[in-house]
């Protein structure tokens, strides 16, 4: 794993968890970034070791920079999850299959999604799809030109969920409620409601209208909602802002 941070770290969580061996792992961080017992840290890309796969896991901005180190190296699968970066560019770091992944955070706990782009069909493919599997769902994306779409809606969602949660609570602590009190029950009602979404057998927008009465408090709030389709235009240009940056990033990769 070339980089470890957040999102590597919350991915070798999982692998470890699901009974990776430690001692199969070597991370790579120049910041010495402690890791989990039993999985090697160095510095720099060794010179010689040989790994079987290799997880690129830094910052888009720093692909440069390990472009020689990693030339001698010929892994059986090279798997980036650098957010922008396209296949074309990736291609001549190593004599290696290429593949693209798009993971969150909730990979930690087996609850996220992966998606993946490249070699599909492939033994190479096939490995990826196998290591990215205890993480949750696996989804392929056949055409790259949406991998920054599926990035900002799933990559990035968790962050935009994160804030609804926490709008949620402040809204009810406007309203009177203790702040740590609604905090709670805002986590508490998104978590259920995605739990029975993923249980349900109708789409999310049927059980909103399950739980609205007519007439009812529910329906006034969802009315705020749907007015001018207010909640769809604001999710719409939070998903574009995110998706105009990965394009950003990819054009700035291309130019390295």
């Amino acid at each position: 794993m070339v980089g470890a941070g957040n999102m590597g770290g919350a991915m070798l969580a999982r692998w470890l968890a699901t009974g990776m061996p430690a001692d199969a792992v070597t991370v790579v961080s120049p910041s010495g970034r402690a890791m989990p017992g039993g999985v090697r840290v160095v510095s720099e890309i060794p010179a010689s070791a040989v790994f079987d796969t290799i997880l690129l896991g830094l910052k888009p901005h720093q692909l440069d920079s390990i472009r020689a180190p990693l030339r001698g190296h010929a892994p059986r699968l090279v798997v980036s999850i650098l957010a922008g970066v396209e296949l074309q560019t990736l291609a001549g770091l190593m004599q290696a299959p290429v593949v693209r992944a798009m993971p969150n955070l909730p990979v930690a706990i087996g609850k996220g999604v992966v998606a993946l782009h490249g070699a599909r069909g492939t033994e190479a493919g096939e490995r990826a799809a196998a290591l990215m599997a205890p993480l949750g769902l696996v989804e392929w994306i056949g055409d790259e030109r949406l991998f920054d779409a599926v990035t900002a809606l799933a990559g990035s969602g968790p962050a935009f969920l994160y804030r609804f949660i926490d709008a949620l609570a402040q809204a009810g602590e406007a309203l009177g409620l203790p702040p740590e009190q609604a905090g709670r029950l805002a986590l508490a009602t998104v978590e259920g409601s995605a739990f029975l979404a993923g249980a349900a057998d109708v789409a999310p927008g049927a059980l909103a209208e399950r739980v609205a009465s007519p007439g009812g408090s529910t329906r006034k709030g969802l009315d705020v909602l749907d007015d001018d389709a207010a909640l769809m235009k604001l999710l719409s240009a939070t998903l574009a802002a995110a998706t105009r940056r990965n394009a950003e990033v990819a054009q700035s990769a291309r130019r390295t």
